[in-house]
């Protein structure tokens, strides 16, 4: 055995003139297979992250668009609802009627001597109809046609905070003032022409939110 031999090496294993051992490395081709996926992995990470960010940024492109245009539709309907505003009517044009369903008499009566001072057209005086006699818990009903219902309707209601409004199947443009159980008085004059004329008053067309439209 040739002193170059290590320990416990012998048969194929033994130097013999100038041959040595060759020992090899077990892990050298799993590391490049590793290396080689590791490669692809990233690479296909990159490009969806690139995938991503161009839908995103085209995405909330068109959705910032559609969202001004619809800011810009919801303005213009804003604006054309205060140019179609309904005109009110002036109290002299207003028919009402007077009904009392309550048990206390006279109250009609004063009630429309009221209204009239105040300008209002005056129809049929007296006790509310079975319907309503004694069945109105309010101070209040008033009763009109469903064109009533932002026109004449809040023009009386002036004249009677907190009462109930309700339309009904009628065709013309009479109104009636139905008194309730807690009925106690009309509004006071001031407070009531303070009410119409804030009524009347028209509103201020939106003022423009700066987007190119």
């Amino acid at each position: 055995m040739s002193m170059l031999t290590p320990p416990g090496m012998g048969g194929e294993y033994r130097i013999t003139g100038d041959k040595y051992p060759r020992m090899r490395r077990t892990g050298g081709r799993r590391r490049i297979v590793l290396a080689v996926i590791a490669s692809a992995a990233a690479l296909a990470l990159v490009s969806w992250g690139t995938l991503q960010l161009i839908h995103v940024f085209s995405g909330g492109a068109k959705a910032s668009a559609a969202g001004g245009a619809a800011d810009c539709d919801r303005e213009a309907e804003r604006a054309a609802a205060a140019r179609k505003a309904k005109p009110l009517p002036k109290p002299g044009q207003i028919k009402v009627n007077i009904l009392n369903a309550t048990p206390r008499g006279g109250l009609a009566k004063k009630t429309a001597d009221e209204l009239k001072k105040r300008g209002f057209t005056i129809g049929e005086v007296g006790n509310a109809t079975k319907a309503h006699d004694k069945k109105v818990k309010g101070i209040g009903l008033l009763l009109g046609a469903p064109a009533a219902t932002d026109t004449t309707l809040p023009v009386l209601g002036t004249q009677l905070p907190g009462a109930e409004h309700q339309t009904d199947a009628r065709k013309n443009g009479e109104v009636d003032l139905i008194i309730g159980t807690r009925f106690k008085d009309l509004a006071k004059k001031e407070d009531a022409d303070k009410a119409l004329a804030a009524l009347a008053k028209p509103e201020p067309a939106p003022e423009p939110s700066g987007k190119n439209c």
